[in-house]
């Protein structure tokens, strides 16, 4: 008897299982080809806009709003792919080394947690997209709602994922799960008043206590995020939760971040057409046979590109994809390959022209001219730095067999390499001369890195676009799902009050200048952590330049102070949401370099507090 319903029990499961397959299939043809058509479309559509305006000076006046109506689309589309296929970026570090009953029943709850977020938010969001029905966009004179639409529909669709996923484990686990989750629920609404009535301490309970505990359970960052934000509205305040669905709207739809996607998409071109392998041969016939030769590689490539895109993610797209294939086959430890992206991500902020400087400078004040000048040497000390902490590295590295190459062979190197080395000065090129926007330029680089691939490279195989279209899209959104969900907990705290606490108890700090220095870089080394740079850089710059002024410090200087600590803060985990980036960028598990990566942020706090303490690094060239 016990084998007969052991065996019903088997065939049970199995048919439960093939049914979750089923509905996992069907729901991934549903969104991967209408995301690879939409990355497709971003690619053409700006393309046109750069040839009409630039060549046939007939600029198509629609070109950028219909661009930013798919890009919301592509953001939730893709943040759906990466939920079905695990690439949210999570850290699994305490997970991992829990025994295996606990690891399956914390999946369980990373994958719950996640539907909560998302069932909490799908009404919210419908009504969102409702309210857009009446906005009518002004080149098109389409309703709004088609843009705003994509958020319900993404949601919708990341919550079914979440069902299918669901099926595949036992009852008994979904039970313990979902008590779990309402015991946390109804704690937070029966002490709700006493909460509230903490003040500002309770932010330490929401974004700190609670999104540590979502983040180190294994649930998807972009999700921690959002229910930590979630939790602070329904359990302190009275606004409406539409407002967290208006501010992830906002922090995806930023135009410039459409060179996120654009860029991924450049890269693996450049890495499918052989033009990636032909400039890191010629990258390595000069600095190979040095220790840690690419990891030198890797920092002058951050800091040649940074801030062609605009977006920090985007320069590194543009990076990693070209070398971290040839240091993974050099043996690189893919933990130590990431953390030095990440750290380079803070190193290159001030290197112009820099989307943050350009912010900066416009809410403060500043001469955004001065700011470029200033920008560029304090990059450069944070970069030798960094590449104090690489050479250290990689002393222990096996140069056996490894010799320098003859001129000849750098030579033969460099001509292979020429087509594809004229790329990045290409990029910029069109950028400086205004031929096209930073978010714009990526589709320059496609174009040619197509023509280079078929006629010099004759390396084209039409057969990966497909999955590199769809790659890039899931990628795009484990990015942009964070950068949206972190712009809503921004707003949570900014209409706390805390920004102005905060503003008023470090203009009381002792020690004067330099104090106030010490206590700034502190305080955005934070805020960078739990703020998307920019937010943070809007949110309080305004507040304390005056203070600054009044202290006698630098605006110029104190300006490159506050950016290179807002980067630490941002790059830096378990928190920093450009940390999560490079791992997304890199393809590589947040886990692997969290243990790595702390020699290189100890080097870029060195080194900030060095541009800190030298005034002349920052303002030198501007004659003060």
């Amino acid at each position: 008897m016990s084998v007969a319903v052991g065996s019903e029990g088997t065939v049970a499961e199995r048919r439960e299982a093939g049914v979750a397959a089923l509905a996992e299939r069907l729901l991934r043809h549903l969104v991967e080809v209408p995301a690879a058509l939409i990355v497709l479309a971003e690619i053409g559509i700006l393309f046109a806009g750069v040839v009409a305006r630039f060549a046939l000076h007939r600029p198509i006046v629609w070109s950028d709003e219909l661009a930013s109506i798919l890009f919301l689309w592509l953001a939730m589309l893709g943040s759906v792919i990466a939920l079905q296929r695990g690439q949210h970026m999570r850290l699994t570090a305490l997970v991992t080394a829990l025994p295996p009953r606990a690891q399956v029943l914390l999946e369980v709850l990373a994958v719950g947690a996640s539907a909560l977020f998302l069932a909490a938010i799908l009404p919210q969001a419908a009504e969102y997209a409702e309210d857009e029905w009446f906005i009518e966009t002004p080149a098109l004179g389409w309703s709004n709602m088609i843009r705003a639409g994509a958020i319900p529909v993404g949601c919708a669709l990341m919550l079914a994922t979440c069902a299918v996923r669901l099926l595949r484990h036992r009852a008994v686990d979904l039970l313990i799960v979902a008590a779990g989750l309402g015991a946390i629920a109804g704690l937070f609404w029966l002490l709700g008043p006493a909460i509230k009535g903490m003040g500002h301490w309770n932010l330490m309970v929401f974004f700190v206590g609670l999104l540590m505990l979502g983040v180190l359970s294994g649930v998807p960052i972009g999700f921690s995020f959002g229910l930590a934000t979630l939790a602070y509205l329904s359990t302190t305040t009275s606004v409406p939760l539409t407002v967290i669905v208006s501010r992830m709207d906002e922090g995806m739809s930023s135009l410039i971040l459409l060179a996120v996607p654009l860029f991924v998409f450049l890269g693996v071109l450049i890495e499918m057409t052989g033009m990636a392998k032909a400039m890191v041969d010629f990258l390595a016939s000069l600095l190979g046979h040095v220790r840690g030769g690419l990891s030198y590689v890797l920092l002058g490539a951050m800091y040649l590109v940074s801030g062609i895109s605009g977006a920090k993610a985007a320069d590194m797209a543009a990076v990693a994809p070209v070398l971290f294939p040839e240091m993974r086959r050099r043996g690189s430890n893919e933990g130590e390959m990431v953390s030095l992206l990440s750290a380079s991500g803070a190193m290159s902020e001030t290197i112009p022209p820099s989307l943050v400087l350009i912010t900066i400078g416009s809410v403060t004040g500043v001469s955004i001219a001065a700011l470029f000048t200033g920008g560029l040497l304090p990059g450069f000390v944070l970069a030798l730095a960094l590449a104090v902490i690489a050479w250290r590295r990689s002393r222990d590295e096996d140069m056996s067999g490894v010799q320098r190459p003859s001129a000849g062979v750098i030579l033969k190197a460099l001509l292979v390499a020429l087509p594809a080395l004229v790329l990045p000065f290409l990029i910029r090129a069109a950028v400086v001369e205004g031929v096209a926007t930073a978010t714009e330029v990526s589709t320059i680089g496609i174009g040619y890195a197509v023509v280079a691939g078929l006629v010099f490279y004759r390396s084209f195989d039409w057969r990966r676009i497909y999955p590199m279209l769809v790659e890039t899209a899931a990628l795009s959104g484990a990015i942009l799902l964070i950068i949206g969900t972190a712009t809503g907990m921004a707003w949570a705290l900014t209409q706390s009050g805390f920004s102005r606490d905060l503003a008023a108890a470090m203009q009381a700090m002792p020690g004067g200048r330099w104090g106030f220095l010490l206590v700034s870089i502190f305080a955005f080394i934070v805020l960078g952590s739990i703020l998307e740079g920019i937010p943070a850089i809007v949110l309080f710059g305004p507040l304390l330049f005056p203070i600054a002024r009044q202290l006698g410090v630098d605006e110029v200087h104190y300006a490159i102070v506050v950016i290179l600590a807002m980067g630490l803060g941002l790059f830096a985990p378990p928190f920093g949401v450009g940390y999560y980036a490079a791992c997304a960028i890199g393809r590589v598990s947040p886990d692997a370099a969290m243990r790595r990566i702390w020699p290189y942020m100890g080097a870029l706090l060195v080194g900030l507090l060095v541009v800190a303490a030298v005034p002349w690094i920052s303002t030198g060239f501007l004659g003060r």
